[in-house]
């Protein structure tokens, strides 16, 4: 069996080495019965801190210029260089540390930039506890180094050892000869530090030669891939060729290192009688791993790894997060919690994407899909109770009175009635309403205007005065002979008086049959209707806050929706 199907790595977490078997924690069968087996392999950087010496736009922005050498390598001519500008400050135009140590996958265009002008930069890795090491791959986004040198720690930090020279002239930089071996045992090469390509230029070290066989297990093997730090020192910055062949660009900022993805592999070491590793006890993930391997959104500073979740997952993910912040909840706090609804204008990682519910508590009713919140998670939006108006579900509409638990009662009036009273009012209290001079009955010292002044007289807040003949339709037969122009599921938002008409604002949850000239589709429209009656009603009735199943007709003389008493109209349970 060769060392690669021994030693594998640690796939999701890039844990700390504490191995399990999970047939002991699961009590299921697993690959390790009757033979050797390891844990998968993965990155260990992948979401832990890197350390950089400097990061472009750390004091303000700084411009700069890089080359793409596609088209020089299959025409041998170069393109003009691509320029932009760097703030560490700025989310948008920030190339931080912690981008070398995403996905690659997820994130293949973020990379770490270092200063303008750096001469040479330091990339390290420090690992919380010992890990075996096999092989790295640096992926640079400016050329790569004409110098470099990869050391690695057993002693956290203690104490340095070299592992590999790079250099596109070794006896220059090193005093080594091409593949030689040093005084230090260490040797060097140029197959990696080469002009060309100007971007995306690989570095690669392999800590156990393909060409040699090892026994993974022996001492000497882990001495050899033993480690607890890793750096990767910068010496010497070389230019893209294709900028000596432009005389304009002597000047152009591209004197900086860039690194695209920073991957180690490397693993926990079982000695073969464990498929996964574990987190060690106390492990806490730092901030930027918490939001790259957790999936916190940036709403916890750390996570916990559960077994359960792992299988629950198919063995893809168990991070669990941590205490999260900005009243949001979940295992990847990804939801509002019960009271708060998500702001759409606002970033789902934002501190203030979450905002509290604006509803009464008195005039409003828990929204039905999101248990006790009083309000929709995803808009902020109220369901009242009989009776109760308002964005925010805090006053009687017009027509009723008595703001109380169960709502609001009707007005036993022809017109409208006193809000706080239910006494009947008159055409000079409705003025002084209309100017907002009206006192609000349990406070002298409060004034103002209570309702809009579209609001006053809208008729199709009168349900328990007015009497409609509904439709009745025996058969669905019956229904589709009377050819209506559409038929949809709606929520009454609001209605209004016009004065020549009346109009009711409705957010449509969908559209099952039209044949309008209007194309109809889920959102806001408004009806208009057209019946009135001796006591100024309209029918149909349609009363806010409720939701119906409506059919009718089209003017398309003026491509409004009308419903009058040919309309069908019925109140649907809220199910969805």
């Amino acid at each position: 069996m060769s060392w690669w199907t021994l030693l594998a790595v640690v796939a999701l977490y890039g844990l700390p080495p504490s191995c399990a078997d999970l047939g002991v924690i699961a009590g299921v069968a697993t690959r390790c019965d009757g033979r050797a087996c390891n844990p998968r392999m993965g990155n260990l950087a992948l979401g832990r801190r890197v350390l950089t010496q400097s990061v472009c736009g750390y004091n303000s922005t700084e411009p700069y210029c890089s080359y793409s050498d596609a088209a020089a390598a299959a025409t041998g001519s170069c393109t003009p260089p691509k320029c932009g500008k760097c703030n560490a400050a700025h989310p948008q135009h920030a190339h931080l540390a912690a981008a070398m140590a995403d996905s690659s996958f997820r994130h293949p265009n973020t990379w770490w930039q270092s200063e303008e002008g750096a001469l040479a930069e330091t990339v390290q890795l420090d690992l919380e506890t010992e890990f075996y090491f096999t092989h790295l791959i640096v992926v640079f986004r400016s050329p790569r180094p004409a110098a470099m040198t990869l050391e690695r720690s057993q002693d956290f930090g203690r104490t340095w050892t070299a592992l590999r020279y790079f250099a596109s002239n070794c006896t220059d930089a090193f005093g080594l000869d091409e593949g030689a071996i040093g005084a230090d045992g260490v040797t060097c090469t140029s197959k990696y530090s080469g002009a060309f390509p100007c971007t995306r230029g690989e570095v690669i070290y392999r800590a156990l030669s393909p060409w040699h066989s090892l026994d993974p297990y022996s001492v000497a093997a882990q001495q050899q891939l033993r480690v607890t730090n890793l750096r990767a020192r910068l010496l010497q910055r070389q230019a893209c060729p294709c900028q000596g062949k432009d005389p304009d660009a002597k000047h152009l900022p591209t004197e900086h290192y860039a690194i695209y993805d920073f991957i180690v592999k490397g693993s926990c070491f079982c000695n073969g009688h464990a498929e996964q590793c574990v987190p060690a006890h106390g492990y806490q993930p730092m901030r930027e791993r918490t939001n790259h391997v957790c999936k916190c959104n940036g709403h916890a500073d750390s996570c916990h790894f559960d077994w359960a979740v792992w299988l629950e997952s198919g063995r893809r993910s168990g991070g669990v997060c941590d205490n999260c912040q900005h009243n949001t909840e979940g295992r990847h706090c990804q939801t509002c919690k019960s009271g708060f609804y998500r702001d759409p204008q606002r970033p789902a990682s934002a501190p203030d994407s979450c905002k509290p519910c604006a509803c009464h508590p008195v005039g409003s009713v828990p929204f039905h899909l999101s248990g006790h919140s009083l309000c929709d998670p995803s808009s902020g939006e109220c369901v009242c109770k009989p009776g109760v108006g308002g964005p925010h579900c805090d006053r009687c509409m017009v027509g009723y009175w008595g703001f109380q638990d169960y709502g609001c009662r009707p007005c036993d009036c022809a017109g409208d009635c006193d809000p706080f009273t239910g006494d009947c009012m008159s055409g000079s209290d409705l003025e002084l309403y209309y100017r907002g001079d009206y006192h609000l009955g349990h406070n002298d010292s409060e004034h103002g205007s209570i309702f809009r002044a579209d609001e006053l007289f809208s008729a199709l807040h009168y349900s328990e005065k007015c009497e409609c003949k509904e439709q009745v339709l025996g058969s669905p037969k019956l229904f589709c002979t009377m050819k209506y122009a559409y038929v949809m599921k709606v929520k009454v938002l609001s209605a209004h008086d016009k004065g020549s008409h009346a109009e009711v604002d409705v957010k449509v949850r969908k559209v099952l049959s039209q044949n309008t000239k209007v194309k109809l589709q889920r959102g806001r429209v408004t009806l208009y209707p057209e019946s009135w009656t001796a006591r100024g009603c309209t029918c149909p009735i349609l009363n806010p806050g409720m939701e119906y199943l409506v059919a009718g007709h089209e003017d398309r003389r003026k491509g409004r929706l009308v419903v009058n008493m040919k309309s069908f109209n019925r109140v649907l349970e809220r199910e969805y």
